[in-house]
Order: C-alpha cells, then sequence, then structure tokens
C-alpha cells in the first residue's frame, strides 16, 4: 500500500484555531463557532483537492463525499468539541478508503484534535439510521462539505423517505424520552449552582430536541425556519437565539479554561468566565450571581420554550385537526385538554381575563396552551395599577396560591408568562436572584413558589416535609390563606438594593439564612403590596409578622439553647399566639424543605420541632413561675430517686445528687442521669470513660465523656473527633461539684459504618494520647489541614465572605454567647474552643452547623469564677485570641453595660 503524504500542513489550521479562539476570548469573534467550523471546512476541503489517494480510487467509478455530521453539522463547532465526519460512498467501500482516512484525519489527531468518523455506504446510512438512534440524530444535522454533491442528496433523501416518514412518531417519542432521561441524570440547568450546560434541563440538548423533532415533523433545513413555519413567533425565535448564544459563549470559555470538552460549570471557573464576559458587581450583588443569574434566566426560557414546543406537537394529526372546541362561558375555550381565549381581541376590553384563565386552569386542572401564553405574554402590560387594586384579580391569585402543587403548577405558569410580576412588579426584583452558595438550590422567585408548592403539599403523598406534626397542625390553623401569603412574600426583600448594601457593610453571609435585613425589607414591601392589594389591617399584621421573623425559629435552635427557659420565653413573647406559632413553624418546615437537601436535613427537623413543642407549651402555660418550676424539680427528684433504686443505683445517687448542678438536674432527662451516673462509677482512676449511642432517627451518635476535670478538656475532645472525621453537632457540658466532668456531644455517623468500631476505638486512643500529652494535637491538625488545603486546592472556591464573629452579652442572663461565621476546615472548632479557653473561658454549651458553606458555630461561655464576660482587658484578649484563629474575622461585640432590665426575672441558682 501506497504511504499517505501530509500534503496538507495541519499546524496551519492550528495556528489559525488558535488566533480565532485568542480573538474570540477577548471579546472579538462573535461567530466563533461558525468561523470555527468554516476553517475545519476549508481544511477538508482543500484535502479532497489535493488528494493523493482519492485519483487512485477512481472517482468516477467509485464516488464519495466528506460531509459533516452533529454539532460540526450545525456549525456549533466549539473550542475543544469534536468533530464528527462521514465519509460516505454510492455502493462499495473501496480498499482505499482506509488510506483516504489516514491522509485526512490523522494530521488532526497529531495536532490534538478529537475526530469522529464513520465510512459507509448510503444504503448502510440508512439501514443503521433505522436501527440506532444515536446514528439517526447525527445524521439528521448532517452537512455537505466536499466530494459528490449527489451522494450527499441522496443521503438526505433516503433518511427522509425510508427511516424518517416512516417512523415519525416513534421517532419523536424517542427524542423526549431520551430528552428526559438527560433531565433525570444532569439535573435543571436552570437552578443548578453546577449547571450542565449541554445536556441539563434547559441546556443545548434541548434546543436541539426542538431542532430534531422540528426536522422530523415539518423537514425544517435551517433553525430560522422555526419562525418561518409558524413554530415560534418572532420574538420566541429572537429570545431563543440570544438564549443559546450565550450559553454556547460560556461553553467555549469554560473549553477554554479547562482545555478539554466540557460541559459541566464547576465553581471553580464561575468567577473568571463572569469576569471575562463583562459581569461586574451591580446593587451589592457580586459578578458572579449576576452571571449565574443571567444564566439561569436564557436556561429557564429554553426550559419552557421546549416544553410548549413539546406541548403542541400533534401527535395524531387527524385526530387533532378533529379535536373539538369546547367553549367556557364566552371568554374561553378548551381543544385537546387545554386552555385558549376564545379571542385575543376580549382581553383589550379586559384585562381581567388575563386572571381569568388561569382561574380556569387551577379549578379544572387544564395547562394552558401555547398560544394562550403567548397571549398572557404579550398583553400583561395591560395589567395596571387599577387591575392591582382591583377584588377580582386578588380572589384569583389566593385560590392560584392555595391550589399549587395539586396537579397543573398554576402560580409557575403565572409566573412564567409574566402575569405573576405585572401584578406584583415588587416580586421581579426576586427573578432568577441567586444566592451563591450550595446551602440554596433554588433562585429566590423560585424557592419562594416551591415554598408555597410545600405547604400545599403537606400531609399528600407527596409532602416533602414527611412530618405528621405538620399535618396535624395545618388542620388546626385559623387562616391557610395567610399562612400562604406569607410563604409567597417571605423572601422579597432579597435582591433588593438596600438590603445587599446592608449584608454588605454587616459582613452577613449567605450561608447561614439568619439575616434579618431581607426580612425587616421584606416586611415592609409585603405591607406595602397587601394594603394596595385591600386586605385588612388584622390580615395585614399577621402576614408581615410571618415575612419578619420566617428565620425566627431556625434561628433560635441552631444558634441558641434551646434547653434554657429564657430561650422559650424570649422567643415566645415575640409571637405571642399558638396560631401564629403553628403558622411559623408550617413556614419554617416549608421554607426549608423548598432551600435543598442541606437545609432540611432529619437533624434540622428535629431541632425545629424540639423548639416549636417547647415555644408552645410556654405560650399555653404562659412560661413557669418559680413556684411551679420548683414543684417540678422537686417532682423529678423523686422520680429520679424511685428509678435509681430500682436500677441497684440508689447509693450512687445519694452520694452525687448534691454534687449535681440545677441546670443540669433541670434539662437532663432522668433516664439520662441514671446513665450518667452508671458511667462515672466506672471511672475510677482513668484519664476518662465515655458512652457511644446510635441516634438512627438522624443518622447520628451521642457520645457522652465523663472524666476528672480539668482545663481545656472541651477543645481537646473537640480536637481529636476532627482529626477522626467525626463533625461535632451540638455539645452540652456539665462540671458537678466533685469536679467530675460530663460533655455530651451530638456527632455525624462515620462514613464507614461497617468498621464503626474500630473508628471508635482509634478516636479513643487519639483521646488519651491527647490527654496524655503523648499526641500534639494542634500539630496533627496542621498537618491534616495542609492535606485537607491540597486536596481542595484545584476547586476551592470561598463563597460565604470573610468570618465573622458576634459576641452577645445580652440575650442570655448566664452566659455570654459567642457566634462564629468561618468558612469550615478541619479543627476549626478545635481552635476556636482552644482560643476561648486561652481568653479565660469554659465552654458551657456549643452548636454547630456544618455541611453548609460556613460553619455557624454558637458557644455559650463563662469566665472561671462563673461570670460573663465583663472586663475590657478580657473582651481583647478573646478578639486577639480568636483572631489568630481567623485572621481578618469581624467583630461585633453586643453588651447591655448600661442596662439592667432583662426581660425575665432572674434566678441566680439556675446555672
Amino acid at each position: 500500500m501506497k504511504e499517505a503524504k501530509k500534503i496538507i500542513p495541519s499546524s496551519v489550521l492550528q495556528e489559525k484555531r488558535t488566533e480565532l479562539a485568542d480573538s474570540f476570548m477577548n471579546g472579538d469573534e462573535p461567530e466563533f463557532m461558525e468561523r470555527n467550523s468554516d476553517l475545519l471546512d476549508e481544511y477538508f476541503r482543500e484535502s479532497f483537492e489535493k488528494s493523493l489517494v482519492g485519483p487512485e480510487m477512481g472517482i468516477n467509478r467509485n464516488p464519495y463525499a466528506i460531509i459533516a455530521q452533529g454539532g460540526y453539522g450545525r456549525q456549533e463547532q466549539c473550542v475543544h468539541s469534536d468533530v464528527d465526519l462521514l465519509f460516505l460512498f454510492h455502493e462499495i467501500i473501496p480498499a482505499q478508503a482506509e488510506e483516504l482516512v489516514r491522509e485526512v484525519v490523522y494530521p488532526l489527531w497529531d495536532i490534538g484534535l478529537e475526530i469522529g468518523y464513520a465510512t459507509r455506504t448510503i444504503k448502510e446510512c440508512v439501514s443503521l439510521a433505522s436501527e440506532d438512534f444515536e446514528v439517526l440524530t447525527s445524521l439528521l444535522d448532517v452537512r455537505f462539505l466536499c466530494g459528490a454533491s449527489d451522494l450527499y442528496s441522496r443521503l438526505k433523501e433516503g433518511i427522509r423517505e425510508k427511516v424518517v416518514k416512516k417512523k415519525s412518531k416513534k421517532i419523536v417519542k424517542r427524542l423526549i424520552d431520551a430528552n428526559l432521561g438527560r433531565h433525570r441524570r444532569f439535573g435543571d440547568a436552570s437552578f443548578l449552582l453546577e449547571p450542565n450546560l449541554k445536556d441539563g434541563q434547559g441546556g443545548l440538548r434541548d434546543y436541539h430536541t426542538i431542532l430534531w423533532i422540528s426536522r422530523v415533523m415539518f423537514d425544517l433545513k435551517h433553525p430560522r425556519d422555526l419562525e418561518y413555519f409558524g413554530q415560534l413567533s418572532h420574538s420566541e425565535f429572537e429570545s431563543l437565539m440570544q438564549a443559546t448564544q450565550f450559553i454556547f459563549n460560556v461553553r467555549n470559555r469554560l473549553h477554554s479554561l479547562t482545555r478539554r470538552r466540557n460541559d459541566q460549570l464547576h465553581l471553580e471557573y464561575q468567577t473568571v468566565i463572569a469576569g471575562q464576559m463583562g459581569f461586574v458587581e451591580q446593587n451589592g450583588h457580586p459578578s458572579v450571581e449576576s452571571f449565574l443569574g443571567t444564566l439561569h434566566e436564557h436556561s429557564e426560557f429554553i426550559k419552557q420554550l421546549y416544553k410548549m414546543f413539546k406541548m403542541e406537537i400533534p401527535q395524531d394529526k387527524l385526530r387533532s385537526l378533529l379535536s373539538p372546541t369546547k367553549k367556557i362561558g364566552n371568554s374561553f375555550i378548551i381543544q385537546n385538554k387545554m386552555l385558549n381565549f376564545s379571542s385575543s381581541e376580549l382581553l383589550m376590553d379586559d384585562p381581567e381575563l388575563l386572571f381569568g384563565i388561569f382561574d380556569k386552569s387551577a379549578r379544572m386542572k387544564l395547562p394552558l396552551n401555547a398560544e394562550a401564553k403567548r397571549l398572557v405574554r404579550d398583553f400583561s402590560s395591560l395589567v395596571d395599577d387599577d387591575v392591582r387594586k382591583a377584588a377580582k384579580p386578588r380572589k384569583i391569585f389566593e385560590r392560584v396560591l392555595t391550589t399549587t402543587g395539586k396537579g397543573v403548577n398554576v402560580l409557575s405558569e403565572m409566573h412564567m408568562t409574566g402575569l405573576l410580576t405585572s401584578y406584583i412588579p415588587e416580586f421581579i426584583d426576586t427573578v432568577n436572584r441567586i444566592e451563591y452558595d450550595s446551602y440554596h438550590h433554588y433562585t429566590v422567585d423560585r424557592h419562594s413558589i416551591l415554598t408555597v408548592r410545600n405547604l400545599n403539599l403537606i400531609g399528600t403523598k407527596d409532602d416533602p416535609t414527611s412530618n405528621n406534626l405538620c399535618s396535624d397542625i395545618l388542620k388546626e390553623i385559623k387562616s391557610r390563606k395567610l399562612l400562604l401569603l406569607g410563604a409567597f412574600f417571605h423572601d422579597i426583600g432579597k435582591g433588593q438594593r438596600s438590603f445587599n448594601s446592608m449584608e454588605k457593610k454587616s459582613g452577613n453571609t449567605r450561608s447561614n439564612d439568619s439575616d434579618e435585613g431581607h426580612a425587616e425589607m421584606g416586611a415592609d414591601i409585603a405591607s406595602g403590596v397587601l394594603k394596595r392589594m385591600g386586605y385588612s389591617k388584622k390580615d395585614i399584621e399577621t402576614i408581615v409578622f410571618l415575612v419578619r421573623e420566617h428565620n425566627l425559629l431556625l434561628d433560635t435552635a441552631k444558634k441558641r439553647d434551646i434547653n434554657e427557659e429564657e430561650t422559650a420565653i424570649v422567643c415566645a413573647r415575640k409571637i405571642s399566639s399558638p396560631d401564629r406559632l403553628k403558622m411559623l413553624y408550617l413556614l419554617t418546615v416549608a421554607d426549608l424543605a423548598a432551600t435543598g437537601p442541606i437545609a432540611w436535613s432529619e437533624w434540622t427537623s428535629v431541632l425545629v420541632r424540639e423548639l416549636f413543642l417547647k415555644m408552645l407549651t410556654t405560650i399555653d402555660k404562659g412560661g413557669l413561675g418559680s413556684d411551679e418550676a420548683a414543684e417540678q424539680e422537686k417532682l423529678k427528684k423523686a422520680e429520679m430517686i424511685e428509678q435509681a433504686k430500682e436500677a441497684g443505683l440508689g447509693d450512687l445517687l445519694d452520694n452525687l445528687i448534691d454534687s449535681m448542678p440545677p441546670r443540669y438536674l433541670q434539662i437532663v432527662p432522668v433516664e439520662d442521669i441514671l446513665d450518667h451516673i452508671g458511667l462515672y462509677s466506672t471511672l475510677g482512676s482513668s484519664e476518662f470513660v465515655w458512652e457511644v449511642k446510635k441516634v438512627e432517627e438522624r443518622n447520628t451518635r451521642i457520645i457522652t465523656v465523663c472524666a476528672k476535670d480539668r482545663p481545656g478538656l472541651f477543645s481537646q475532645i473537640a480536637g481529636v473527633f476532627a482529626l477522626n472525621n467525626l463533625e461535632v453537632l451540638t455539645a452540652q457540658v456539665f462540671t458537678w461539684k466533685n469536679d467530675a466532668a460530663l460533655d455530651i456531644f451530638e456527632v455525624t455517623a462515620p462514613v464507614d459504618t461497617i468498621f464503626e468500631d474500630e473508628i471508635w476505638a482509634k478516636t479513643r486512643q487519639s483521646l488519651l494520647a491527647s490527654l496524655g500529652g503523648e499526641l500534639d494535637l494542634s500539630r496533627a491538625l496542621d498537618e491534616k489541614m495542609k492535606s485537607f488545603s491540597s486536596r481542595s486546592s484545584s476547586g476551592n472556591v470561598i463563597m460565604g465572605g470573610p468570618p465573622r464573629i458576634n459576641v452577645d452579652n445580652v440575650s442570655s442572663s448566664y452566659f455570654t454567647i459567642i457566634e462564629i461565621y468561618a468558612n469550615d476546615f478541619p479543627g476549626l472548632l478545635y481552635g476556636v474552643t482552644d482560643s476561648i479557653f486561652k481568653s479565660g473561658f469554659d465552654v458551657w454549651i456549643a452548636k454547630v452547623t456544618t455541611g453548609v458553606d460556613q460553619a455557624v458555630d454558637v458557644f455559650y461561655v463563662r469566665d472561671f469564677e462563673g461570670q460573663k464576660l465583663s472586663s475590657a482587658s478580657k473582651k481583647d484578649m478573646l478578639i486577639k485570641n480568636i483572631h489568630m484563629i481567623l485572621p481578618g474575622a469581624e467583630m461585633k461585640i453586643e453588651d447591655n453595660d448600661n442596662n439592667n432590665e432583662k426581660e425575665i426575672e432572674k434566678n441566680s441558682d439556675c446555672a
């Protein structure tokens, strides 16, 4: 066989493509993909003209053509996209075909291009297209490059006549099913923090599926034909082109950054691409949030357009034409089980019909057809202040709120057509508003709608809360309507300019959902909207309360000691009534479930539920008076003595009960106290003893450590847990008067539960070594931190802002509360608690939130004399020591030195 020669220098192609890519990255090449395709076209045409192998095959006897397929066929050639080729022959593939491929393709492999090629006859192509779905979709996008053009024409005709026409219905169904499979695998690109630009829902494959279906159904030749054939309106087509152009722009930049074909937009590339595309910080929104918001907006448009396009596909053309049109009054019709207006002219005279069709959709559980959605979108500008103040649209809006989640998601449809933001213009600031963390999975607008949906699904088979308590409470509240309105408006303050500025100045982070700024602003906005809509003063007060306090239960459960009576009393006084508390609890649960899996976990569910039940008791009973508290303590002691005798621990209890501090006796259940006595009895001369209990309902472990009290014990235990990859969730610290320390930790279950016993044995040995001075815990954690940093450096994206420290000397009568907000890392808890100890304070209670972008660690502390933080020198020492662990942290100290009034009567023996 004659050796093939590289007659076209591929290096020239390489240089041209590099120059073109550089021009694109500089923003000078808007038609990059087409130009990139053109460069490849030139190469193949010149290769054909100057081929040494082609003449030997005798093109007259064995005509052949080189044809572009797939993305290359569509002229969507991205920076590192595959080049998909077909070497097409008439009836016989000659022996020299392999040498032809070497001559044309091998030089491209040499310069690093990914080339996919097939060598087939027309008959083979038609046969494979009939059997192989992937082959068919590639052949739907073929484009002639060079050679015998009549072969290309015959191929197109063969595919059309022998495959597409005969199996059009089956092909369309297969295209839709394949796309659905991609959506399930890659998720929704219109809200995910790390979307798949190609295969996610709202990604480029949705656009390609529209093209493929149109080629099958309507013999579409060019994307512009979607408008010419009436499948899309002019504005829809223009918006589609803008959306795909934006996503392709992002995709090409992602290819360039990663130097490979890549469709997954990971965090580490987003800020870079946002800067490259000219996004800057606006109104307090970081550039990356604006970038993602725009990307999600375009993906959402493609997603909705694809849904609408799919809905309009005539599955059976004859039946579709003969389907009877049923009139609904004078204004609406039903055809093909979808709603439409009977005439667009009616809307000019009565804009309230825009709401009426959604009312029918909610009542009849029927979707709007594509034409109806277009009309709503086009006529939404008719909604003025008179319509916004009218009673009928308000009643329909309320009805839509109560049906969202049941059948057709009418509220979502109302939003996607633009009617919702026309009716409530204040809501537009939440549209595509990104919260740049892995805590919030949805844009603010969709999160709000999902929260409403979650409330409506409580008690159904699709209940996202899996909480029977919620189902019972929902039946008890006085007004479901007010709860749903509170849910709709609860985050309307996010996205406001002054809120974002306020966040930036205060150092608030988005990873903890405790920001009072957006809640306060949202309450003001909701109040104005509700007044305009005509709600009563009493109803407005209830809804505004829900908006303003929608984070109260979660914040309190995560950051305060819910066993402390003072916590429940302070919260209860804010809420004041059982009905409001029940609504607030339901809103909290629905809000968390609509945020994401990190926010709504079994752990969070238990925390919030326990706080709710304690507060409900407090509100119902009005709190415990000192006499009632004393009586309860007396009854508890009697029960404890009786159970101790039954367990054979009576003598031990008699010896120890006077050593137990009042706070311990007050909040620890009798069963646990008896367990602690039994554990203490085994301590002897040991450094410590412990007990590990499984908590199946939330997949955690409770470790009770009993030891002789020593300085820094808590921080050493926390450090050993970090060293062994055990995340602390909460901790309670008790010191008995006989110098016995009881530190009770709730931690995440070990990752490898099969070898759980071995993990605990190793952890125990680490703690023994640390307490015995054989293990330098600080050094060991430093080494672990280095390993952690090296593993995560390539993808480490700090999203939560600078660390922040709040020192609260007001909220608790007996403790100073220190709140730490910082990017989590191994040993953070150890470092902070060690710093607190070195500053002269003991940790009595710790609440730790892990698993989000920033850790939120809260510590109840007192100094070694049992007092709250008081002197300026101790404050300075605390700040200095914590700053050594968290350099650059913003510090805020909330004190009440000049105000001795407290909300509750103090009892100095309580602690």
